[in-house]
């Protein structure tokens, strides 16, 4: 009878164990922005300006002129304004986007998933996570996993020693998508976990991330859809004039 007990019990972790991630999934290719039939523009006034506005836009096809989706609506930024995204050295201001840094990342960034605490609505084509009780975003820059969004029964290799436990954040992350900002590849030390959110109030930055109120980011997860290739375009007002016509972005009124 122990013996059998043993079997049994050795042949479980066995399936436990197969069943478990033990490295990071390979990294998908990023669609160029030249692609995308939607974006979400975010435009602020200065680089340590915390709050700013957003707007939809799409376009028919990738010929086609950008056409605006609604009004604009506040949002609310990282709570030390914004740092510029490593890949785009054509704007030179002498810094970029680093983990805990309290920034946001400005420049041009796939919107890739959504989450939140209820199962996931019908109206959401993006590929969803239902957080539970051990979802975890990963900011641990020396983890396999950082950046990445994972379930900690599901990983077999706990290698991070400082993670986001995105349930136990409450209703800012009653809904969200994920930023794929320092995605492809992930590199250490330039930021993790860059999300839109729901706001706290209309006053108080992130840690780094893009929050607004909860009825807009629904009419945000909504509305995109993964065949559109959607994208985040967060730049400085004047950053984003100049770069507007090179860039191929949507005119503001």
């Amino acid at each position: 009878m122990r013996l059998l007990v043993l079997i049994l019990l050795v042949f479980a972790f066995a399936v436990i164990s197969d069943a478990q991630i033990k490295t990071p999934d390979p990294v998908a290719a990023k669609v160029p922005f030249e692609k995308s039939l939607q974006a979400v523009v975010v435009t602020t006034k200065g680089w340590t300006t915390i709050t700013g506005n957003a707007q939809l836009f799409e376009r028919r096809d990738t010929k086609s002129k950008w056409k605006a989706v609604g009004d604009e609506f506040p949002v609310v930024i990282g709570r030390s304004g914004l740092a510029l995204a490593k890949e785009f050295t054509a704007i030179d201001i002498g810094s970029y986007k680093a983990e805990g840094d309290g920034k946001s990342p400005a420049g041009l960034f796939p919107l890739t998933a959504a989450f939140g605490t209820a199962t996931k609505p019908n109206a959401v084509e993006l590929p969803y996570t239902k957080l539970g009780a051990f979802t975890e975003c990963v900011d641990d820059v020396k983890s396999n996993f950082y950046n990445r969004i994972v379930d900690r029964m599901q990983v077999g290799n706990f290698d991070w020693k400082s993670s986001e436990k995105m349930l136990a954040v409450g209703d800012e992350y009653g809904l969200g998508m994920f930023v794929a900002y320092n995605t492809f590849p992930v590199e250490k030390g330039r930021g993790s976990c860059i999300f839109m959110h729901v706001w706290k109030d209309a006053a108080t930055g992130t840690s780094g991330c893009t929050a607004m109120e909860r009825r807009n980011l629904e009419r945000i997860v909504g509305w995109l859809s993964p065949a559109k290739t959607p994208y985040l375009v967060q730049l400085t007002d004047d950053v984003y004039d100049k770069y507007r016509k090179p860039w191929n972005l949507p005119k503001l009124k």
